[in-house]
Formats: C-alpha cells, sequence, structure tokens
C-alpha cells in the first residue's frame, strides 16, 4: 500500500462529502476554509457568512503535528471570545511573514531535538466550538500487517499518546469480516470509560467511521479529538494519509485532492508533481524522487523492489552522489505512460552535461515481469528515444538494458534495433544476466 499524506482540510473536505453515507444519525457543520494570507481569508469571508459572525480557530495545515504545543493554534493564549474575523487575518500574516520554528517532540511541555525551518504557506480556519474536556473522544483506522486496526479512546487531545496502552483501546478486522461482524465487534469494545450516555453514540460514530475508512480508501485515518454533544460531531483535528493506488479510481470520491510537501522538505519539482499526476490516474505505478539532478547516472526501472536493488547497488559501486534520481515504473503501464515517464527522465538528464565531462548513463534495468508486457513498454521507451535522440548523444549518453518477462525477446531486439539506427550506444541483456550486472558494466564501461 503505498501512502500519501493529504492536508486536515482535504481529509474533512472527503468525509464531509460523504458524511450522510456513513454517518447518517449525527450532524457535522463542516464550516472550513483553507488560505494562505490574511487577504484570502477576508476574501473568503464574503461566501462564508460564519467567517464573520463566529468566534474562530487558525492553525497551520501543513502536514505536522504538536502545532499547539508549538504555539501554531490561535485560541491558545487568547480568550476564545477574542478571536475575530480581523485577529486571525493579522495572525495568519504575521505567522507567514517570516520562516518558523517547529519542533516535532516533547518532553512534556519542553521541545527536545532540532527544529524544522521554514514558512507556513497554508492555514486552515473554523469556528470555535466550546465544549468541556470529557466531551473530547479519540479515533484512528491503519493497516498493520494482513488487519485493519481501529483505535478508540475516550480520552482525546494532545496527551493521549502519552498513556497509550492505558487509555487506547485497539480492535483488529480481517478482510473477511463482515459488515454486521465489525459492527458487532466494534460496539462489544466500546472504551469502558466512555460515558455512559455516550457509549451507544460513539460506538454507532464508530461503525461509520471505519467503514469509511475503508471504503474510501484511507491508508490512515485519525480524529484527534472530534467532539460529541447529543447527534452533533465537530472534528476538531484530522491526521490522513490516502493509498495512492487507489487513485485512478477514487477520483470522484476523493475530488481535487493535494499531495502537498510536508513543512520543512524541499518542495517537489514539476516534473516530480508530473508524475505524480499521471500515477493517481492509472492502475499501473510510476514513481519519480529526484536526489541529485546533475549526476549522471540515471536509472528507469521496472517494479519497486528493483528500484531498491539498483539504488544500492549504484550507490555501492560509484557513490551515492553519482546517482541522480530513485524511481519506478511498473504494474503493466500502457505504451502511452511508458513514452511519458521516459520522456520526462530524458528531458531532466540531457538538461545539463556532467559538471566534469563525463558522459552520463542511462540504467534501464528490472527483474523478470510477472505480467507487464515488455515489448509494449519498450515502444514506449523507443518512442521518447525518437524525440530525444540528439539530447542523448549530446550529453553522450550510453545506455545498459536488462530485462526479463512477457515478450521480452521482442521488447530487446526492438530496442537494440532503434538504438542502433538512432547511432545511440546501447548494450542489452535478458534474465540470463544478474539483476545488477548492468550497474558494474555500465561503470566499467564508463572508465
Amino acid at each position: 500500500m503505498a501512502q500519501k499524506s493529504i492536508r486536515e482540510y482535504d481529509a474533512k473536505s472527503i468525509l464531509a462529502k460523504h458524511w450522510d453515507k456513513y454517518f447518517p444519525d449525527f450532524t457535522y457543520a463542516y464550516e472550513t476554509v483553507l488560505v494562505q494570507n490574511g487577504a484570502e481569508l477576508a476574501e473568503a469571508a464574503k461566501e462564508n457568512a460564519w467567517l464573520n459572525d463566529k468566534m474562530l480557530v487558525a492553525k497551520p495545515d501543513m502536514l505536522f503535528g504538536k502545532r499547539g504545543k508549538n504555539d501554531l493554534v490561535l485560541f491558545k493564549d487568547v480568550k476564545p471570545g477574542d478571536v475575530t474575523l480581523a485577529k486571525a487575518t493579522s495572525w495568519i500574516d504575521e505567522k507567514s511573514s517570516s520562516k518558523q520554528e517547529v519542533f516535532f517532540s516533547f518532553d512534556g511541555d519542553k521541545p527536545t531535538g532540532e527544529p524544522s525551518v521554514d514558512m507556513l504557506t497554508h492555514f486552515l480556519v473554523e469556528p470555535f466550538m466550546p465544549h468541556t474536556q470529557e466531551e473530547e473522544y479519540y479515533i484512528s483506522a491503519t493497516c498493520v500487517g494482513d488487519a485493519d486496526m481501529l483505535y478508540m479512546s475516550a480520552e482525546g487531545g494532545m496527551e493521549v499518546e502519552d498513556g497509550w496502552d492505558d487509555k487506547v483501546t485497539e480492535v483488529a478486522f480481517s478482510i473477511t469480516e463482515t459488515e454486521d461482524e465489525i459492527a458487532e465487534k466494534i460496539r462489544a469494545n466500546v472504551p469502558d470509560d466512555v460515558a455512559d450516555k455516550d457509549k451507544k453514540a460513539y460506538a454507532e460514530f464508530a461503525i461509520g467511521f471505519f467503514r469509511a475508512y475503508r471504503e474510501l480508501n484511507f491508508a490512515y485515518l485519525e480524529i484527534n479529538p472530534f467532539v460529541m454533544q447529543g447527534n452533533t460531531i465537530e472534528l476538531l483535528d484530522m491526521v490522513a494519509k490516502l493509498d495512492d493506488t487507489a487513485g485512478f479510481m477514487m477520483v470522484e470520491e476523493w475530488g481535487d485532492v493535494e499531495y502537498p510537501t510536508s513543512f520543512g522538505m524541499e518542495e517537489k519539482s514539476p516534473e516530480v508533481l508530473a508524475v505524480e499526476e499521471a500515477d493517481a490516474k492509472t492502475g499501473a505505478s510510476l514513481k519519480l524522487t529526484l536526489l541529485k539532478p546533475e549526476a549522471r547516472i540515471w536509472t528507469m526501472v521496472a517494479g519497486g523492489g528493483a528500484s531498491v536493488v539498483y539504488a544500492d547497488t549504484i550507490a555501492d559501486m560509484a557513490g551515492i552522489d553519482d546517482l541522480a534520481n530513485y524511481g519506478e515504473y511498473s504494474g503493466g503501464p500502457t505504451t502511452g505512460e511508458t513514452k511519458f515517464y521516459a520522456e520526462t527522465l530524458f528531458d531532466l538528464m540531457t538538461r545539463e552535461p556532467d559538471p566534469s565531462g563525463r558522459g552520463k548513463v542511462l540504467i534501464i534495468g528490472g527483474a523478470i515481469a510477472n505480467f507487464t508486457d515488455v515489448a509494449k513498454t519498450f515502444t514506449g521507451i523507443i518512442q521518447a528515444f525518437e524525440e530525444y535522440q540528439d539530447k542523448l548523444k549530446a550529453v553522450d549518453t550510453k545506455i545498459y538494458v536488462r530485462r526479463g518477462g512477457p515478450n521480452y525477446e521482442k521488447g530487446l531486439k526492438d530496442i537494440k534495433e532503434a538504438a542502433d539506427r538512432m547511432g545511440l550506444y546501447i548494450e542489452v541483456y535478458g534474465p540470463e544476466t544478474h539483476v545488477t550486472d548492468i550497474v558494474r558494466m555500465a561503470l566499467e564501461g564508463d572508465k
């Protein structure tokens, strides 16, 4: 399961979109906006009357937790009644105007370790909901091994992790359990310290929550805390990850969801974002991570496991500084998808010559495919060669291919003949050659 973190705003939006299906007995106002600065918040207030009429809460929405302990939740140090639209607007402008330090670990209220330092660019603004601590609850779900796990607690908030074993009830579900069996097990395992008046409501909410987690293809879903006042629910804080391998079939259910870069991490390049977008629209797997775009060794590897093996072998033999990228194309991509992926790589690797004057190395590798048609994917690579042959020759590219699987003989024959016709240097090997031998051959040939 490939997991991608999403903003709290998007997680709440997905649940709100399907609320009536999973939580028919509960109401959720879903009053929330995502803005980047005070001007955007003021503009949003023209269409969302509640921003003018209600007391507010504001916080960054950039894939990091412990925002309260980092003093990055507006309402912590002021009375709730003081947080008006004007106050939220000025606070967001203040916090977004300079780099902020964020600590990810704490000993009590004391930060530990080194902070990440970056700009705050996205903020979530919602109404403040008056409530007591007794009305705060915790719930989450994720996959552990072959089971889905549901975690429930009568205590929500920042401290629930500190006493996890004593405070949280864990329930495991196999993939074969029916909806009725799941519901019965949840009802039987509602934490004892949930107030008697709330036990039935908590169980029904948990049943809908777990069903939503599974059917909407969340890889991880946590609400900490949610407030329950009768049949009124408020989702105060959420963390979510999606199973992005299901993205191509969840377009309607998820909507226009964003996969942002975490706070403190380098922003993704347009090419990486384009590959991610293509990956979300297909049942195949297209992955690309740029390590050092100016480096000379590039890989186009079929299979996630094989990509790890090739990257490790290159790092051992040549050093990590010579490895430009990491990624995979697998799961039976179409000719067009393979061509797009190859063109993206070729464009990146041919932009600049090697600073030391050495030629570039392209390794097109992979293990023995189970069902991917090698000839079909190699047709996409050949089409990309046609587009980039001059640029590949300009940076003195040497190409090494090792592949096996359905139609591999035709694929190897086609790619060798095409490269020879275009005047590209290429060496081609089948499954009789050890999977990583072409790394050694490429490096020795380069010497």
